[in-house]
């Protein structure tokens, strides 16, 4: 048996979202984001990188999400911590133990 998750180290509250869609007035497709789970994270970067998005340079960091373990989530949903938005590319849960879920997520800046 693996060692407990310290829950000291999830020292950031989070929220989950996943994305919905719906229509403006126009009846043009919107892009919404509705509020999954509220959980406690420990954050880490891992590097960061800079690119060019829609003819502009953006920087790229690059981040770790770890959770307790949860299952029912999937890349493209995004987390929320204060201003800072991880948009989630993978969700790697520890399915031995099942004491925590990594979130490899981006944090796209202009």
């Amino acid at each position: 048996m693996g060692t407990a998750m310290q829950a000291g180290r999830l020292n950031s509250l989070v929220t989950i979202q996943s994305r919905g869609t719906g229509q403006d007035a126009t009846g043009q497709p919107l892009t919404t984001w509705a509020e999954h789970a509220t959980v406690w994270a420990h954050i880490r970067y891992s590097g960061g990188l800079e690119a060019i998005k829609a003819d502009a340079v953006a920087s790229i960091a690059q981040a770790s999400v770890r959770i307790r373990y949860r299952a029912g989530l999937t890349a493209g949903m995004r987390v929320v911590h204060g201003a800072t938005v991880y948009e989630i590319s993978a969700v790697l849960p520890d399915e031995a133990g099942r004491q925590w879920t990594d979130l490899v997520c981006q944090v796209v800046a202009a």
